[in-house]
């Protein structure tokens, strides 16, 4: 396993942890031009094939069936703080189809709108299903099934006929057989797919072109615009993903996942970035993607004002204290 340090971790000046992790750089044809450690590291792709496992529904006529705009397919790719904008817009794309909070299948968590502001729930206060940071994907994959008169019950079975497509639609966009996704289980009990790290950027790079894209630009477009769009849709108030797209308005699309991975597809330059924490630890995480797009000349020596928060983020202690910071120590290397 061939990792490269990502960031570092400091306590009184001192280095106290280091996290390592790979990097691959990829243009919209696949070919790798940059990397740190291994480019092809296998990597579930958690949240960042979100939009990708859309694809079925936009390739089917969804959208115009359905009446859905930018909103509704933004929240298809999002992983959303359960804001009242959030839970909202997913109420009303189930009602489109049929459909309420009980077909869901993704579970329920405390919206991560309190983790993001660093808060507490309310004494109290009940939440459900929409308020999953997957209840729009989860909305759309009800909504095509609906269409398409599948199963509602087991529309998250890997055998459903809507996963099977999702999984042939995901391996046509990463250039890979279908044998050559690793499947798993999502938090949201969805199917979910490991792909080479190179693999992942070129899926963003293909979603940067858009309408652009030979074989899925009618569906990667309104994917892009969507989510460029509409960032604070698909991520939520005082999040990463939305301070990225707000750096670079509707030229960077962004989207992190669970277990340390995050994907940017850039429109301007052509260009997928996949990055992959190996310890899973999301700190180590936005430090380095600043460096690496710093390091593409896509950032300059100013950091844009959305992601100064992200940059060199201050630690500190449950009484407020300052105890250090966390650093990017990533270096990438031509191919």
């Amino acid at each position: 396993m061939n990792l490269a340090p990502l960031a570092e971790v400091t306590r009184g000046g001192q280095i106290e942890s280091l996290h390592a992790g790979a990097v691959a750089v990829v243009d919209s044809g696949g070919k790798l031009l940059y990397y740190a450690g291994d480019a092809d590291f296998p990597t579930f792709t958690r949240s960042t094939l979100k939009p990708f496992q859309a694809l079925p529904f936009m390739r089917g006529g969804g959208v115009a069936h359905f009446g859905f705009g930018s909103r509704e397919i933004a929240l298809m790719c999002a992983s959303h703080s359960g804001e009242p904008m959030h839970v909202d817009t997913v109420r009303a794309m189930l009602s489109c189809a049929g459909c309420d909070e009980h077909h869901l299948r993704c579970g329920c968590h405390v919206p991560i709108r309190y983790a993001a502001a660093d808060q507490r729930p309310p004494a109290g206060e009940i939440f459900n299903q929409l308020h999953n940071n997957c209840s729009g994907k989860h909305a759309g994959f009800l909504a095509y099934c609906v269409q398409h008169g599948l199963p509602l019950d087991t529309y998250i079975d890997p055998g459903h006929p809507l996963q099977q497509a999702i999984r042939h639609d995901v391996a046509r966009i990463a250039g890979l057989p279908e044998s050559g996704l690793v499947s798993g289980i999502d938090g949201c009990s969805a199917p979910n797919y490991a792909m080479p790290l190179s693999r992942l950027a070129l899926c963003y790079a293909r979603l940067a072109r858009g309408a652009n894209d030979r074989e899925y630009g009618c569906a990667l477009g309104p994917l892009f615009d969507a989510m460029t769009g509409q960032p604070e849709l698909v991520s939520g108030s005082g999040r990463a993903d939305l301070a990225f797209m707000q750096a670079a308005p509707r030229d960077w699309v962004v989207k992190g996942g669970a277990e340390g991975v995050l994907a940017v597809g850039v429109r301007s330059a052509g260009l997928g970035i996949a990055l992959k924490v190996a310890d899973g630890n999301a700190r180590a995480l936005y430090p380095a993607a600043i460096a690496v797009l710093r390091q593409l000349a896509l950032i300059d020596a100013v950091t844009p004002a959305p992601l100064e928060p992200w940059s060199q983020p201050t630690l500190r202690n449950l009484r407020g204290l300052v105890t250090g910071d966390v650093r990017a120590t990533v270096r990438l290397v031509k191919a």
